[in-house]
């Protein structure tokens, strides 16, 4: 697998250089995402600007990756201009998977996902007898 690999503190970013994932590609990919995650990372953009095509496998793959980084609070995003692809990509409905135009607006998401996380993890306020007597509507 031909890429780059950029590191950060918040994501890493990988510039894949292959016209598809398949083949030997998505096994490669995946073991680098592993040492990646090995490492403490848990938000990846991959540049699949060249990639024009995923085979099973690769859906495959691509489908365990994001889990790996969503059952870490993570993120995957794929960043890709080609409209034929992002379809392909929006169709496998992969929950959670950000496809992207441009490698600025997915390091927005990333931090943005951060943000929510640390939001959402926060204490509300109360206190768990807040909570007695409350009752939960039986209306919609």
């Amino acid at each position: 697998m031909n890429y780059k690999l950029e590191k950060k503190e918040q994501f890493v970013y990988i510039e894949l250089e292959e016209p598809a994932f398949a083949g030997d590609v998505p096994a490669a990919f995946e073991e680098t995402a592993r040492e990646i995650f090995r490492e403490g990372y848990h938000n990846l953009i991959v540049n699949m600007q060249p990639v024009k095509s995923v085979d099973p496998v690769g859906v495959t793959i691509l489908k365990k990756i994001n889990w790996l980084c969503a059952n870490d609070l993570g993120l995957l995003v794929i960043v890709t201009r080609d409209d034929d692809f992002m379809d392909l990509l929006e169709d496998l409905k992969i929950p959670d998977m950000e496809v992207l135009p441009s490698k600025e607006e997915a390091i927005d998401a990333v931090f943005m996902h951060s943000l929510e996380n640390e939001f959402g993890a926060g204490d509300d306020g109360y206190d768990d007898e807040d909570y007695d007597n409350v009752t939960e509507s039986k209306e919609p």
